[in-house]
């Protein structure tokens, strides 16, 4: 076992074999995950300690010192960064309303409360598993391909006329419809020029690859060249570069998506396609498969299970608060998700409602929401088409390059921390150029199908077995009072109240956490209930007569609300 590090006796190298989980550290901090403190050298509950003096070899041997965030609020924009991605936009709002709307809150709040912020905060002390970096892998290279996508349509948003707001002869057929016509007579084989451009002009969609998958498109290629150039020159010189640019990719997406739900609130319809977003269907909630999607959604949004998350936080001072972090970032993602569900649907609603059609006719999942459904309400817009065009793309292209940024670098780190003397920069040069040639597979004709292929194999389905490895390894080969006690030595403990220095019982501490947790939970639900009982037209009309006082406010009896209205007036002369 290396120095400066906590060693896990037997145990130590071992778990990399059998659950591909490296446990070389409780806290990737400082080298190849070793700390400059003090080790506990474990063996089977009995603890010695002793001192290493790190920083001393380190400075004998040459060896350089890790890289750290310049400031801790980097770190956390950069978790917010990368966790808050493509997944929430077009991912979770198609999951809620395919898995019963308002009801796969439920699960989906279950699944993050106790299993998705735990392991997020888990990861953020444990060391990283190498099985993770294949899965990372692929969904990098398909992160890319779906970043080429955006710019190409952000790139085609700067011309005067949507090109797929109208059919044109070139990939157009008789069964093309304008997606920018209101009233368009449509049959049961029409379909908008939004879809056909998306998958005749764009993808050269071929939905039959026995014969092979086709050859790249050039276009694509140089938007997925575009893309990686992108993140190499983010990613150069480590978080030194990356954390700089996390407060632009964490923070611009809340511009645009409030700029964007502002908009679609002010829109005929959008109150429906909001309710319809956020209304239960109780019945979902029996069904196992609405549960595994919430834990999917959960996984892939908080990007848990693939090594991002600890490759950022070995990066931290020691002293960290990373469960403090755990929260936040948990809290942002789920915040994005709901903003981002809001937003879709409001645009879509107003769709439906141009349409005069109901709203689960304009809903499409995956790229299809991204690419059909939002350009062809965009198509619909008459003001300025362009400018909100460019806003959405714009804001999916900074999403996926804040996610692509924090998982390529777990790699990055990886290979660097088993490879010291190779240049970082030289090693993101490779990954890079590794991406950029894999990623050409998914701007082929038939692309699409392998990135659906990838994303459940690699993506998906292996991120559950990794999880329970990694639990599995931390709970019962380390052990909890191990882990427990790491984690109480890294952060500053939360001192409970006492009475006369003696603690309360432990069930006077559960009630105490249940009046507080009761008491912050009822400011949602009778803001929900005030919402709901306010009249409006729009969205953004409900939600200002929301936070104003009543007619009926102000003093009960006669005499003194009379004095009172007298005084109001008065004051507002």
């Amino acid at each position: 076992m290396t120095k400066g590090s906590y060693t896990m006796n037997s145990y130590s190298g071992d778990v990399g074999k059998y659950g591909g989980v490296d446990n070389r550290a409780y806290h990737p901090s400082h080298g190849d995950f070793e700390t400059d403190i003090p080790h506990k050298e474990i063996d089977k509950g009995t603890t010695t300690t002793t001192t290493t003096a790190t920083t001393t070899e380190n400075e004998e041997k040459g060896e350089e010192e890790r890289q750290e965030w310049d400031r801790p609020i980097e770190f956390l924009l950069s978790c917010i960064a990368m966790s808050v991605g493509l997944g929430n936009v077009w991912r979770f709002p198609t999951t809620a309303y395919e898995n019963g709307g308002g009801a796969f809150l439920i699960p989906y709040l279950l699944v993050l409360t106790f299993i998705g912020r735990p392991l997020y905060f888990l990861e953020l002390v444990l060391g990283i598993g190498y099985a993770q970096l294949l899965s990372l892998y692929a969904v990098v290279t398909y992160y890319t391909s779906l970043m080429a996508l955006t710019i190409f349509y952000f790139i085609m948003s700067f011309n005067g006329v949507l090109p797929w707001s109208q059919c044109s002869p070139p990939w157009a057929d008789e069964y093309c419809v304008d997606a920018s016509s209101v009233n368009a007579t449509t049959s049961n084989m029409s379909q908008s020029s939004s879809e056909q451009y998306f998958y005749k002009h764009v993808l050269n969609f071929k939905s039959d690859i026995s014969d092979g998958i086709g050859i790249p498109d050039w276009r694509l290629a140089l938007c997925l060249l575009f893309s990686w150039t992108v993140v190499f020159l983010v990613m150069a010189k480590g978080v030194q570069s990356s954390g700089k640019a996390s407060y632009f990719m964490a923070l611009f997406p809340y511009v645009v998506l409030f700029t964007l739900l502002i908009r679609g609130a002010t829109l005929p319809g959008a109150t429906n396609g909001m309710l319809y977003f956020i209304t239960p269907v109780w019945h979902k909630l029996l069904d196992a498969n609405v549960w595994y999607a919430a834990v999917t959604q959960c996984f892939f949004s908080l990007s848990v299970g693939y090594g991002a998350i600890i490759s950022f936080s070995s990066y931290n001072k020691f002293e960290q608060n990373v469960y403090r972090d755990a929260w936040i970032i948990s809290f942002a993602d789920t915040f994005t998700s709901l903003l981002a569900g809001l937003t879709i649907f409001s645009i879509l609603g107003n769709l439906a409602y141009q349409l005069d059609t109901d709203i689960e006719d304009v809903v499409r999942g995956g790229s299809g929401l991204a690419f059909i459904s939002y350009p062809d309400a965009l198509a619909k817009f008459s003001w300025a088409p362009q400018l909100f065009a460019v806003l959405f793309f714009l804001m999916l292209f900074t999403l996926g390059c804040g996610s692509v940024v924090g998982l390529s670098g777990a790699i990055i780190t990886t290979i660097c921390d088993r490879l010291p003397t190779l240049s970082k920069v030289y090693v993101t040069l490779f990954v890079s150029i590794m991406g950029f040639l894999v990623g050409l597979i998914y701007v082929t004709p038939g692309g699409q199908l392998i990135l659906e292929l990838v994303d459940f194999f690699g993506g998906g389905f292996i991120i559950f077995i990794l999880v329970i490895v990694q639990t599995v390894a931390a709970v019962l080969v380390y052990g909890p009072r191990n882990l427990l006690g790491d984690i109480k030595f890294i952060l500053v403990e939360l001192k409970l109240p006492q009475f006369n220095g003696v603690p309360y019982p432990h069930i006077a501490y559960v009630c105490g956490w249940l009046l507080a947790g009761i008491a912050v939970m009822l400011l949602p639900i009778f803001f929900v209930e005030a919402f709901t009982k306010t009249k409006g037209d729009t969205f953004g009309e409900r939600l200002q007569a929301t936070f104003r006082p009543k007619e009926s406010w102000g003093p009960k009896k006669k005499d003194n609300r009379e004095r009172w209205e007298q005084m109001k007036k008065e004051q507002n002369r």
